[in-house]
């Protein structure tokens, strides 16, 4: 090895993840007729909600590393597709807000939720110690990509 001894043994796997994720989210969008940024754009403003972050389209441009041209071509074709619909803020009526429909969750569960189900029964095999030593490395792994990506 490099001297980085089991360390890269990690690496390897994390990018052999990666690449995995990526495939699938490929499939995804291949059989939807989304562009592999459309399900990117999906991703981010279900993250949103779940964190309770209210989504603009100018959000979403930065997350995604689009301008604004490319941004409003992206949420059109969102909406064009029953994905994701704009909404008036009820509390800056010139703010636009970005909501995932029912209809893209239906989508994603359909395709994914044999991958989660998986994922959360590999899950119990581990103690909860171990568990939250692995979600410590992952929060680290992708506060250091983050970094490297925004550099």
């Amino acid at each position: 090895m490099d001297g980085r001894g089991p360390a890269m043994g990690l690496v390897h796997l994390l990018r052999a993840v990666t690449v995995e994720f990526d495939l699938l989210g490929a499939e995804f969008a291949a059989r939807h007729g989304l562009h592999p940024t459309d399900v990117r754009a999906l991703i981010q403003l279900l993250d949103a909600e779940r964190a309770g972050t209210r989504a603009t389209p100018g959000w979403l441009g930065e997350q995604l590393r689009l301008n604004s041209a490319g941004t409003t071509a992206l949420v059109d074709r969102l909406e064009r597709l029953e994905l994701v619909r704009r909404s008036r803020d009820t509390t800056d009526r010139r703010r636009v807000l970005l909501e995932v429909e029912e209809k893209a969750t239906r989508l994603g569960w359909a395709f994914f939720g044999q991958v989660i189900d998986d994922v959360v029964a590999v899950s119990h095999d581990f103690e909860p110690g171990e568990l939250e030593t692995v979600r410590r490395f992952l929060t680290s792994v992708l506060e250091s990509t983050s970094r490297t990506r925004s550099s």
